[in-house]
């Protein structure tokens, strides 16, 4: 059971590539690359990220990797039209890959009509997906269950 995480790898090494739902989930069974199964256990709200080391009491380390996803993406020379897109995604608390010109989502149909409509190009890609930490971690989720005072959602 990989349950600690670890500054450097020490041990027997494997890797798992997981998509961003599954480097959410604080337990679960995995595949390792090499075939085996592994069993993650780790606090609820960490959010492995590419690159995280995590450890058995049996010496096995396994090294993460961010899986590739199906994204969507947009990119432009005007920072203003990227900040607006940021936002109106970010209202949707849609988790955003953010860089200098570009910005990624995971795909869906309904987000990409949204983008362009605010006048960007909408491309896809098969690419690990690794967003903001903000976005979805740090012990506080937005599910819809609490009260939202000062703003709407469609």
């Amino acid at each position: 059971m990989l349950t600690r995480r670890l500054p450097e790898a020490v041990g027997e090494r494997a890797t798992a590539h997981l998509t961003l739902d599954q480097r959410q989930r604080s337990r679960q069974r995995i595949r390792l690359d090499d075939g085996r199964e592994a069993g993650i256990l780790v606090p609820r709200g960490e959010v492995l990220r590419d690159g995280d080391l995590l450890g058995a009491d049996g010496g096995l380390v396994v090294r993460i990797v961010a899986a590739a996803e199906p994204l969507s993406c947009a990119e432009s020379t005007d920072p203003l039209l990227l900040a607006r897109a940021c936002y109106h995604l970010g209202n949707r608390h849609v988790a955003l890959q953010i860089a200098a010109g570009r910005l990624c989502w995971l795909r869906d149909h309904v987000l990409d009509d949204l983008v362009r409509g605010l006048g960007l190009d909408v491309s896809h890609a098969q690419a690990p997906f690794e967003p903001e930490p903000g976005a979805y971690g740090g012990g506080h989720r937005h599910g819809h269950g609490h009260g939202h005072d000062g703003h709407e959602h469609d």
